[in-house]
């Protein structure tokens, strides 16, 4: 068993034909960028920072309260707030100057996001679309350009979902001509929708609840499934029509199961969670209809709360709790290297390097490689909020964009930008 950075893109390659829209490097259209793995492809970036970080191009105000992190295409910035009131979905143009373009209202507050308030998603954006989910369950449709709805759905009243303690808080998954969700519960644990219109395609009654993580796409043993991180654990369903196939409980934790699963290789699966749990590898296997999750390794040293863990040449890089920056090797979960000074956080790789953001606003710069910790570069966030730092970084078209509840930052990180 060998996992590679080039196997995680394996992603629906059956007879569905589920792909993801074609990005371009200088794009980081939803959760994770193009293929939920955290992996940027953009190059020319800065191999080191100078003391004090990279140059801080703008620091604004304005994009509301909450933890949404931002989707970019085309120069422009989406994201999730709270402003006046109002749960909303707001567009800005980050081409130059930063300028608001347009702000759709979900509705009313209703949801505190149990004292964390404010949403989570990051509206993902497909072919001139939006899709975006609110804490208490609403999923809409936007038109990208205006920002004006093309549909809705209630994840409760309309598909028998419950809002977890923490509010919704997934990414909507665009397949092919679906749109995935998870609104939990015995009806539809799982639900795929028409991108289209918003009609229900299938619903899967898994009886698994909620949690706070958002599905990927797999190709598990020659089969084309969708995999989420549930309430009660990591199950596996048929992306043909939601068919409950597997499930793996034991990264799961009684809190809050937040961390993204993702693909290591040809039919294996990685997921961990915080709280004290950790996680593993498991791999699937079928015999005729049967389906099973046989687990190949479980450990202790990567109890990611809701960082997000990358798999890059066959190692797995994430925080484990409490704020250890760890590197494992994929094949077996043997610490490679870990460090301390990066603080709790969540983390995307670009051009041999990974940007770490902890929680409490450090930004580290680390040379993405087993053979050990190499800082090349760190910096304190300026203009703090006292919220922690959930948003995970964004980087699109050179720049690093970081956002702190209201405020939204914006860094040249391009090797030619200057410091």
């Amino acid at each position: 068993m060998k996992f590679t950075r080039a196997l995680t893109a394996t992603i629906l390659l059956g007879c569905l034909a589920v792909v993801w829209r074609q990005s371009v490097a200088a794009d980081w259209p939803g959760w994770r960028g193009s293929d939920r793995t955290g992996l940027c492809r953009e190059t020319g970036l800065l191999a080191s920072w100078p003391e004090g970080g990279p140059k801080l191009l703008w620091n604004i105000e304005g994009v509301g309260e909450g933890y949404s992190t931002p989707s970019i295409v085309n120069g422009v910035l989406f994201v999730m707030g709270n402003r006046d009131g109002q749960e909303q979905v707001i567009a800005w143009d980050v081409k130059k100057e930063p300028r608001e373009l347009w702000a759709a209202t979900l509705g009313p507050v209703r949801h505190d996001g149990a004292g964390y308030p404010g949403p989570r998603c990051t509206p993902t954006f497909d072919k001139g679309k939006l899709y975006a989910l609110g804490l208490n369950g609403d999923l809409v449709c936007l038109n990208a350009r205006d920002g004006k709805l093309i549909w809705r759905r209630d994840l409760v009243g309309e598909l028998g979902g419950a809002v977890p303690n923490w509010g919704y808080s997934e990414s909507p998954l665009v397949a092919g001509n679906w749109v995935l969700c998870t609104p939990g519960g015995s009806r539809a644990t799982i639900a795929a929708l028409n991108k289209q219109t918003g009609a229900t395609i299938w619903e899967s009654p898994v009886s698994d609840g909620a949690a706070y993580s958002s599905i990927i796409p797999a190709r598990l043993t020659g089969r084309d499934q969708f995999v989420q991180f549930t309430a009660r654990g990591v199950i596996g369903v048929a992306a043909s029509d939601g068919k409950f196939l597997w499930r793996w409980d034991a990264p799961a934790n009684g809190t809050a199961n937040c961390s993204t699963p993702i693909a290591v290789g040809e039919d294996h699966i990685f997921a961990a969670s915080g709280y004290g749990t950790g996680g593993g590898v498991v791999e699937i296997k079928s015999a005729g209809d049967a389906v099973t999750a046989d687990e190949v390794y479980f450990t202790k040293d990567m109890k990611n709360h809701h960082g997000g863990v990358i798999l890059l040449n066959g190692f797995l890089f994430g925080s484990n709790d409490p704020g250890l920056l760890t590197c494992l090797d994929a094949n077996t979960g043997k610490v490679k290297w870990r460090d301390r000074s990066c603080g709790k956080g969540s983390l995307l790789y670009a051009d041999g390097h990974f940007y770490v953001r902890s929680e409490e606003g450090l930004v580290s710069l680390v040379e993405a490689t087993p053979d050990g910790f190499h800082l090349k570069g760190r910096f304190e966030q300026p203009d703090r909020t006292g919220a922690p730092s959930w948003p995970h970084p964004v980087i699109a078209d050179g720049r690093l964009f970081l956002r702190d509840q209201n405020r939204l930052l914006c860094y040249g990180i391009r090797s030619d930008e200057g410091s």
